[in-house]
């Protein structure tokens, strides 16, 4: 089988490493892909919002299937072109990719089918969300519609920092924009994965991740710093009332609705007194809770994620070891603000070497023979271990033999895991 592989970063490289490893695979593509998932496929630099070029390439190429990684070309319609031209994908329609493309479309369909999450509010106009925020008091958060690299969000713990964010979340949506104005929910979050074929929900395992960009759980907002897998709080009546009360509903008023959801449905959960309750959707594989699931999956994937993109999954667990997973996120210094490209890394290779380390590439690119960073999130140091600790220790062992002075990361991943404090 000749699969095309979309998209550039760290989660990408972590499914053509597990894709790499499938007796089916014929041959593996990948647009735009980077120098990491060059290591098993062979790259074209095609723009992902091109459609018309990506066509051309399939035929070209005698593509047989094609994977989206990330979003935006989902929410723009890929996967729909795709399918006109008779090629299976794995990732939702247009339709359905507006759970993560429209955080509106999401909280209605949540209120129109009793799905628990946040109570919120809609607004188009500044004084009418500032009043708002002056009725429902603080803590509360702030959400600009519509994709945004999981940087749209304010938690705003005092009413002036609410009203004093309304502007800027304005500003993150853009001209035209709606934000929503949500209930501050208590409690612990986790990442849900599920697959969907349109009727068929498989449960695809749990991580945990940090979005802040400094020890402690400090400092703004990112796409995410690092991760583990699994996560110790989604204990099994969790995931039974997650899949009952909120996964299971969704696919069913998406097919109803004659928009069936085929593809990975990533759940950000909040585990509160309650239950879980929904915050948001993502439809694609999260990044970087990707990379610690594809090192944790005991079996092939190829199989499986064709099964969902032509409605023949089956009702039956997905194998994982028993080990447990950790990636570090090293990011260029000043990121998530302003940051330098261009810089070199070295030590990958003696990194690799630590038992059980995977290092992949998310923001990286060749200059000649060297390799230099190419973004803000830039490599993703992925372990495994009998145990979230063995794994953290594989996981900075292989950071300290990284050769990348203007790299940062954070030092204490998963320390909720290990039953500790943010340091």
């Amino acid at each position: 089988m000749n699969v095309l592989l979309l998209g550039s970063g760290g989660r990408e490289h972590a499914l053509a490493w597990k894709l790499a490893q499938s007796p089916l695979l014929g041959r593996l593509y990948a647009v735009p892909g980077n120098p990491g998932i060059a290591e098993h496929a062979t790259c074209f630099d095609v723009p992902l919002d091109d459609h018309d070029a990506i066509v051309t390439l399939c035929g070209a190429q005698k593509i047989d299937f094609v994977i989206v990684g990330p979003e935006a070309p989902l929410v723009d319609g890929i996967a729909d072109r795709l399918i006109s031209e008779g090629l299976p994908v794995f990732g939702p329609r247009r339709v359905a990719a507006q759970l993560e493309g429209s955080k509106l479309f999401t909280k209605e369909l949540c209120k129109a089918h009793g799905i628990p999450t946040a109570a919120f509010g809609r607004f188009t106009q500044v004084e009418a969300a500032r009043a708002f925020i002056r009725q429902q008091g603080a803590p509360i958060v702030l959400k600009a519609d519509g994709l945004m690299a999981g940087k749209g969000v304010i938690v705003a713990m005092t009413v002036d920092e609410a009203l004093d964010g309304v502007d800027e979340v304005f500003a993150m949506g853009g001209e035209g924009t709606e934000i929503l104005i949500e209930e501050f929910l208590e409690g612990e979050e986790v990442s849900f994965f599920c697959l969907v074929d349109g009727e068929t929900v498989l449960p695809f395992g749990s991580a945990q991740d940090h979005k802040r960009a400094y020890d402690g759980d400090r400092g703004p907002n990112t796409g995410g710093m690092g991760a583990y897998s699994p996560a110790p709080v989604f204990t099994a009546d969790i995931e039974r009332r997650t899949l009952h009360d909120i996964i299971r509903p969704t696919a069913r008023a998406l097919a109803d609705a004659a928009s069936a959801y085929r593809g990975v449905l990533f759940a950000g959960l909040m585990i509160t007194r309650e239950g879980p309750k929904l915050i948001e959707y993502n439809v694609r594989f999260g990044d970087p809770e990707c990379q610690v699931l594809m090192l944790r999956m005991d079996s092939d994937i190829l199989p499986l994620l064709h099964a969902v993109a032509t409605g023949r999954l089956e009702d039956q667990p997905v194998p994982f070891k028993p080990e447990a997973a950790i990636t570090v996120v090293m990011a260029a210094r000043g990121y998530p603000g302003a940051y330098q490209k261009g810089t070199r890394i070295a030590g990958i290779g003696a990194a690799e070497q630590v038992p059980g380390v995977k290092v992949f590439h998310a923001g990286t690119k060749r200059a000649g023979t060297e390799l230099v960073a190419n973004g803000g999130r830039v490599l993703n140091v992925t372990a495994i271990g009998a145990n979230v600790a063995e794994a953290r220790e594989r996981a900075y062992d292989a950071i300290a033999l990284i050769d990348w002075p203007d790299g940062f990361c954070r030092s204490d991943i998963a320390w909720r895991a290990l039953g500790g404090e943010p340091t």
